[in-house]
């Protein structure tokens, strides 16, 4: 059985093909970006509508099947901006009724725990899950995502991008800012954590008062990152000693950072447990991720339209 997921919550629209055993076979994306400015919801919707076609025929190409091949397509049902989940959505609506296929709507940040599971065959892992909106550290219990703890502001990846707009490294900024970091010194910032939820926005105001004082560009890339980085490490470790759990697993778009990775890492061989991650191609938004949380919830979803305020815990 081959699934064909659809992704659109924000700036990437991506068409991903895999497996019923969870083998991707094709992950075709293409993202929206400004050089100037954050996201501009219109213009994401329109950017999805301009290059859907062009990714479907690269997917299908991949994967080399045709739709005769596919069983069914899901989509990103939400969270995310509406302009652009509507996009997706009336996308993923035409091509199921054009090709006869059931329509499957799926939640996008169970996606992205899902396929990182899979593709490192966990049984139960710790996940944090940090993205743009999202940053949340979860656990399955009880049949269920639960949520342990979670931003209480920003998502780290959205207070990364209004950090590198304050800069002047356009959109999206986490790698502009992860390259600068490699040549800056500590800067102290606001550290907070309440219990295993945690803060950003003091950091992000702080570090636009110095950057105003003079302090370099990449000395508030440095410390931004190591500040954030440490406040994660520090709430997913109270959460996996709370939880009782020794593997953690990495996944989200912030999870391509590679000093974020060795933090989690160093932290979790200090307290015996083992460190995940995804592959980069499989750490942003994707179509992949979409496809499989399809299949393994194709006997309870369909098509739902959108709910962009949908949260992991509701799923």
């Amino acid at each position: 059985m081959n699934i064909l997921g659809i992704e659109s919550t924000a700036h990437t629209f991506g068409v991903g093909i895999v497996t019923d055993e969870g083998k991707v076979l094709a992950n075709a994306v293409d993202s929206y970006t400004s050089k100037d400015i954050g996201m501009i919801p219109h213009e994401m919707a329109e950017h999805h509508n301009k290059v859907a076609e062009k990714l479907l025929k690269q997917a299908l190409k991949d994967a080399n099947v045709s739709w005769g091949d596919i069983e069914f397509i899901a989509y990103s049902a939400g969270p995310g901006l509406d302009p652009a989940l509507w996009a997706g959505y009336h996308i993923a609506k035409k091509w199921a009724e054009e090709n006869g296929k059931k329509l499957v709507g799926v939640n996008h940040c169970a996606a992205h725990l899902s396929i990182g599971k899979v593709w490192n065959k966990l049984k139960d892992p710790c996940y944090l899950y940090v993205s743009g909106v999202n940053t949340q550290i979860i656990a399955y219990e009880a049949g269920k995502y639960r949520v342990f703890g979670e931003t209480l502001d920003l998502g780290l990846g959205n207070m990364l991008d209004k950090f590198g707009r304050i800069l002047g490294l356009g959109f999206p900024a986490g790698p502009k800012v992860e390259e600068l970091a490699k040549n800056g010194g500590f800067v102290e910032l606001p550290y907070t954590v309440k219990g295993m939820d945690f803060s950003f926005s003091g950091i992000l105001t702080k570090a636009e008062q110095l950057l105003k004082k003079g302090i370099s560009k990449e000395d508030l890339c440095f410390s931004v990152q190591e500040t954030c980085f440490a406040i994660l490490a520090e709430a997913t470790e109270r959460a996996m000693a709370y939880i009782d759990k020794k593997e953690l697993l990495l996944v989200g778009g912030v999870g391509a950072n590679k000093r974020f990775c060795e933090m989690l890492d160093i932290m979790c061989k200090e307290r015996g447990a083992k460190f995940y991650k995804v592959p980069m191609d499989l750490a942003g938004d994707q179509g992949a991720m979409i496809a499989w949380e399809g299949f393994l919830r194709k006997d309870e979803s369909s098509d739902i339209e959108v709910n962009p305020h949908w949260r992991t815990d509701e799923v």
